[in-house]
């Protein structure tokens, strides 16, 4: 039985990219407006899966998506790291002469800023989803009109790449989290990073105490991300991410910090993304 996969953004996207690269091309896709709607999808039961991005090298944390996944109790069963590559695109025989306006999302057009400098021809116009721009203009055979988009949505749109790689900072990458309702079925030998949270008290050394157990039980702390508590002025939870090399090892930290911390919980289990 195929997946159905939930993403936010439509079909050729940078998340339908996440999706395919980890179940294949056989998914049903359930495309999402945000990532509110993502998680509806996955709480009612349309979707089995959802692919959420978590941080970016450039923009930093997406804090809203760490309080989603924790709210609604979500488990991260694996992840990606993908390069972001911006590709200029529009129906087919046309050249960069010919484009009269570009259509993308506000951070695409921002990461392009540089390239449209040398195109004053061209006017930017901000809209919804850089891959829903690209299935507009070949629905409605949009002459003079580019997107800019994955080149996933070229293919899946019949659309020409008019320029490639037009993003002004050429290192851009964004880490996606893959997520379901219920607990990971990962078996151990797949196993070397996890995500977790805790809050702590404010007694002076105790967030030093918890990375102090990391280091002891040889964890490799990958990112640690604070949010405030609400409705709790000046108290924070954290969001941590480990790798390790011994399951073993891991299971002693937990069961160590699990008596440290409050409101301790471990968000997932999966394999290191990183290549």
């Amino acid at each position: 039985m195929n997946k159905t996969i939930a993403i936010q953004g439509a079909e050729g996207s940078n998340h339908h990219k996440v999706a395919r690269d980890f179940y294949g091309t056989s998914i049903q896709l359930k495309e999402c407006m945000s990532f509110d709607e993502l998680v509806d999808r996955l709480l009612d039961g349309s979707a089995d899966l959802g692919v959420m991005a978590l941080e970016n090298t450039i923009a930093g944390s997406i804090i809203p998506n760490y309080a989603l996944i924790d709210k609604y109790n979500l488990n991260i069963i694996g992840e990606e790291y993908l390069n972001i590559h911006h590709h200029l695109m529009g129906l087919k025989g046309q050249k960069i002469k010919d484009i009269r306006e570009v259509w993308s999302h506000p951070m695409a057009l921002l990461q392009c800023k540089e390239f449209f400098k040398k195109h004053p021809h061209i006017k930017l116009v901000e809209d919804v989803d850089t891959a829903e721009v690209a299935k507009r203009i070949s629905k409605n055979n949009l002459f003079g009109i580019a997107a800019i988009a994955p080149k996933i949505a070229a293919e899946i749109f019949n659309l020409e790449v008019i320029e490639d790689e037009i993003q002004t900072i050429k290192d851009n990458s964004t880490r996606f989290v893959i997520v379901q309702t219920s607990a990971p079925n990962n078996g151990i030998d797949q196993i070397n990073k996890a995500s977790l949270k805790f809050q702590l008290n404010h007694k002076r050394g105790s967030l030093a105490a918890i990375l102090n157990v990391l280091s002891d039980c040889k964890m490799n702390l990958t990112k640690i991300q604070s949010i405030p508590v609400i409705e709790s002025p000046w108290k924070y939870s954290f969001f941590v991410d480990v790798t390790f090399d011994a399951y073993e090892s891991y299971k002693k930290a937990v069961s160590i910090i699990e008596i440290m911390a409050e409101q301790f919980k471990i968000l997932g289990t999966y394999k290191n993304g990183r290549k």
